[in-house]
């Protein structure tokens, strides 16, 4: 049985991760700044520092990671996936809370529950705009592929 292979460019990844974050900032800031009470602006100015950490964090991690995978030649199943996951988010953690307290002047406590917080709203978040990107993206190329047929 064939697989369903997607060769993505550079150009396309910069570009999904961009439209990603711009997309989460412009949704999250405003909820995330009523929630907590803080000004808007601080809390733009915040996620946009997180959005920023969490992209070089994610391209670090990853190439750490498959590093490791290439040196102890595991395969990338369900529970390398959960765990792949799991060790992510404690890196992000890592670098976010105590960013995040210093920044809005909170304890790393409060920070680490806020950061829980933003965490399950991007569980859901991640999971839509991915499925909607996988949706445009393959009418894209359908319509592109209809485009060169039509030329030939």
């Amino acid at each position: 049985m064939a697989e369903n292979l997607i060769e993505r460019s550079i150009q396309e990844r910069v570009a999904h991760a961009l439209i990603f974050e711009v997309c989460a900032i412009l949704s999250f800031t405003p909820i995330i700044s009523w929630v907590t009470g803080k000004p808007l602006l601080d809390i733009g100015v915040l996620t946009l520092v997180i959005s920023t950490v969490a992209i070089l964090w994610n391209m670090l991690y990853n190439y750490l990671f498959d590093g490791l995978q290439n040196h102890l030649r595991f395969k990338r199943g369900l529970w390398v996936r959960v765990m792949h996951a799991v060790m992510f988010e404690f890196g992000l953690i890592f670098f976010v809370v105590p960013m995040a307290a210093w920044w809005l002047s909170i304890s790393l406590v409060e920070a680490f529950w806020l950061d829980i917080g933003i965490l399950l709203l991007f569980l859901p978040y991640t999971m839509l705009f991915n499925y909607a990107y996988d949706k445009v993206r393959e009418r894209l190329f359908e319509s592109a592929d209809r485009s060169c047929q039509l030329e030939q």
